[in-house]
């Protein structure tokens, strides 16, 4: 039983950290574009 509860906490708290690291890459892919040198026309 406990195997099974530290698996889930483990697949938990994984699924949140993969989370935070693609709410980090959105983030990051809208500053590059709002700071962004190139105009484009």
């Amino acid at each position: 039983m406990k195997k099974i509860a530290l698996i889930l906490l483990a697949a938990a708290g994984a699924m949140i950290a993969k989370k935070k690291m693609d709410e980090g890459k959105s983030e990051q892919a809208l500053w590059a574009e709002a700071t962004d040198t190139v105009h484009k026309s």
